[in-house]
């Protein structure tokens, strides 16, 4: 009985999908917090973990876990993670424009910065950023300081942003290079 059990596990395994790209993701614990429930005999206690993860080459997720260890919280919400990368648009270590990002009551401004100055965030902010490979940046944020709005406001506001010749295709227009002016 405990042979077909094991196949079952390893084909689990095998369809879990992405163990090589496990190795180039940057992952980066947020926020961990602690729950507790009164039962008969005391407290119990569970475990919920915030993650970002990221190439460093512009493509950035994020992972909610619960668990009652804090260990499996953490594994959980980084397979969440690696899950949910979507690109953004990166253009020489900085963003393209500056944007807003709004998530609930979460409120994030990206400024682009010119290089050397590197990252000027905090917290969740900052773990996007860096994780989405964004060197150099002014960030602010606005809103609440609800850990997990935070971050899916970075991600929507990295998710707006959009390259010069994005737009000008867009709009139908030949992207003007000073080269060759």
């Amino acid at each position: 009985m405990a042979e077909p059990r094991k196949r079952r596990d390893n084909q689990g395994d095998r369809r879990g999908g992405d163990q090589g790209d496990k190795s180039d993701l940057t992952e980066k614990v947020v926020f961990i917090n602690r729950c507790a429930k009164v039962v008969k005999g005391g407290r119990r206690f569970s475990f919920s973990a915030l993650i970002v993860a990221g190439d460093r080459s512009g493509k950035v997720g994020f992972g909610f876990g619960k668990a009652n260890e804090v260990s499996e919280a953490i594994r959980k919400a980084s397979d969440s993670a690696r899950k949910s990368l979507v690109k953004v648009a990166v253009r020489d270590h900085t963003i393209p424009h500056e944007v807003i990002g709004e998530y609930g009551g979460g409120r994030v401004l990206l400024k682009p910065a010119s290089p050397g100055t590197g990252v000027i965030a905090g917290g969740g902010v900052r773990a996007v950023v860096e994780a989405a490979g964004i060197r150099d940046v002014l960030a602010k944020s606005l809103g609440s300081s609800n850990h997990a709005n935070v971050v899916k406001a970075t991600i929507t506001a990295l998710q707006h942003l959009r390259l010069r010749d994005e737009i000008y295709k867009v709009r139908g227009k030949i992207a003007h290079t000073p080269a060759a002016a």
